[in-house]
């Protein structure tokens, strides 16, 4: 049974089926999944951040922010910056690795995820980056791993 699972993705969402996303975290939910884990970075990440907070006023499920450091969102546009505070506010719990941003910090919040998750929905169009390093990870660490 998976009873927690966590969202990674690329920043740029080219063909991401919205609808998919909801019905991939619908069926979860009804299969006993309750905790979601996001790293908060832009784009697929809020993406499901905000999915899940949609669905979760007719399901029951948690969603955690795990962020790699405090100033996360300093680079963030103005309207990225608003849907981000906008989901912490309404996050079940939120997680801070680290008060502060070092070489690294994104994968220790990656494998953070990952390691208190039993399945990864993952929008992964290309074997570089922190998503494919994300996959592989969770891949090697026997995870389930539901792509979109």
């Amino acid at each position: 049974m998976t009873s927690s699972c966590a969202f990674t993705g690329h920043r740029v969402l080219k063909d991401l089926d919205y609808a998919l996303l909801d019905r991939v975290i619908v069926n979860l939910i009804k299969n006993g999944c309750t905790r979601f884990y996001c790293g908060m970075a832009r784009g697929f990440d809020l993406a499901a951040a905000e999915s899940l907070l949609m669905l979760k006023r007719e399901y029951n499920a948690e969603l955690v922010a795990c962020i790699p450091c405090e100033r996360q969102s300093d680079g963030y546009s103005r309207a990225d910056k608003a849907r981000y505070d906008r989901i912490l506010e309404n996050c079940s719990e939120v997680i801070c690795l680290s008060e502060d941003y070092y070489e690294g910090c994104m994968h220790v919040r990656d494998r953070f995820m990952v390691d208190n998750s039993d399945a990864v929905i993952c929008y992964l169009r290309r074997k570089s980056g922190g998503t494919y390093y994300t996959v592989r990870y969770a891949e090697k660490a026997g995870k389930k791993i539901i792509g979109l």
